[in-house]
């Protein structure tokens, strides 16, 4: 297949780009800066010039593509600006307005398949109860725009397209920004998830992430899951991290901390047990990391090798 893939030089996208690559499809890439058009052309891509709030070079983009994956966001730089939810405006208008001008492009090209990224931990707060992908959404004030993102892809398959949405889970690996602050919080003996200790947490590595995201090219139409196997509690979260670094377990927050965190504290308070039945019951992925147990021994390693 020919692929498009927006967000190729971010922390998922450029794992998965070599991954379609040596797969045997061909990748182009959306991608202004100069240093972003060489990283994508030494592992083999082309990139193309395109903005996601410029239809017309959208449609230059995506002509004579088989199928757009699309991983673009624009994250907020810190853990701090996360919690400011001006800083969060940018973010939506990429889920808005981007991915609703996405799918118009590829609708106009003839594009087969259209992938978006969305974020599973927008369900609410269940409790032990598996959550499956039938549970509605329920997302905080600050990220209600995964709403629209999830309805460009619908908005695809209704026309006759195949529109998957791949609801990831909370990111973790050696070059996240997020988990490097998170490191540095549990070193210092702080915990850095609000809410209750017994709260489940779903949870996927980059590396993960990615190869789901090479799967949702065989998958049919829908929203999937993207979490590993194994949810944990809060507290076995922040334990086996400090048990990766060898450092002692970490103080939690009490519970009326995330009521000082805005919506982005009241989400990270939640309990969230997320399944991944149903994308295994799709394809042939399967997450390496079962759980972050293994998952934090992998990452640690790799931030101290690099």
């Amino acid at each position: 297949m020919k692929v498009l893939v927006t967000g190729a030089t971010g922390v998922v996208g450029r794992r998965l780009v070599p991954l379609l690559i040596g797969a045997g499809h061909r990748v182009s890439a959306i991608a202004r800066a100069p240093g972003k058009r060489e990283e994508l052309a030494r592992i083999g891509a082309s990139a193309v010039n395109a903005d996601l709030f410029a239809p017309d070079s959208l449609r230059r983009a995506v002509a004579g593509c088989d199928a757009v994956v699309n991983l673009a966001t624009h994250m907020p730089a810190t853990t701090t600006r996360m919690m400011r939810r001006s800083a969060w405006r940018e973010n939506d208008r990429v889920r808005r307005v981007g991915s609703a001008n996405l799918v118009e492009a590829a609708l106009g090209e003839g594009v087969v398949r259209f992938v978006q990224e969305s974020f599973a931990p927008a369900y609410p707060d269940c409790g032990d109860r598996w959550i499956e992908e039938s549970m509605p959404l329920a997302p905080a004030r600050y990220n209600e725009s995964v709403l629209d993102a999830e309805k460009a892809a619908e908005r695809f398959a209704e026309a006759g397209g195949t529109g998957v949405v791949l609801r990831f889970a909370g990111f973790y690996g050696p070059d996240s920004r997020f988990l490097a602050e998170a490191i540095r919080q549990v070193r210092r003996g702080r915990a850095p998830l609000p809410g209750s200790p017994g709260a489940f947490v779903s949870s996927v590595h980059h590396d993960d992430a990615a190869s789901a995201a090479a799967a949702a090219l065989s998958v049919p139409s829908g929203a999937y899951n993207v979490v590993d196997d194994e949810p944990v509690s809060h507290r076995e979260y922040v334990d086996s991290l400090a048990g990766a670094l060898g450092v002692p377990r970490p103080r939690l927050p009490p519970p009326w901390m995330k009521w000082l965190l805005g919506s982005v504290g009241e989400l990270l308070a939640r309990s969230q047990r997320i399944s991944n039945r149903k994308i295994k019951a799709c394809c042939p992925w399967k997450p390496i990391y079962p759980s972050v147990r293994e998952g934090w021994a992998a990452v640690v390693a790799a931030i101290r090798e690099g």
